[in-house]
């Protein structure tokens, strides 16, 4: 399946367990890729036979900057079920969340999560 693919999208966000996380706030990055069937936009070069993309930033933009979350795994969660639901040519999503601070002592690039979910055969959220 083809896919529109987003990676490093930067954020600074509220989300986290621990009070200071939702006080002081941390950077986050987002990786997206929606699939989808692009063969007709591919064909057309017309904006109306795929997603606009900034679309889908905003989408991802709106839940990471004006939501707070406790879990890293609920903002991924939420990510994948509004792209879902507002694109409906979109068979599945993949998200990752990377929280490249988290308060945890040693030395690592970040911590992330990454979900996959997929649309079933009758229309509906698998």
């Amino acid at each position: 399946m083809d896919k529109i693919v987003f990676q490093g999208m930067r954020f600074y966000a509220y989300h986290g367990v621990f009070a200071e996380e939702n006080t002081l706030g941390q950077p986050y990055l987002v990786d997206v890729e929606a699939y989808l069937d692009l063969r007709k936009a591919g064909q057309s070069d017309c904006l109306e036979d795929t997603i606009d993309y900034s679309l889908i930033y905003r989408l991802v933009q709106e839940i990471m900057e004006k939501k707070v979350y406790r879990l890293v795994e609920a903002v991924a969660e939420d990510i994948a079920s509004q792209l879902l639901r507002t694109f409906p040519q979109v068979e599945e999503v993949k998200v990752k969340v990377t929280k490249p601070t988290p308060p945890i002592p040693g030395q690592y690039a970040g911590v992330a999560v990454e979900i996959r979910r997929r649309r079933d055969d009758g229309g509906d959220l698998a």
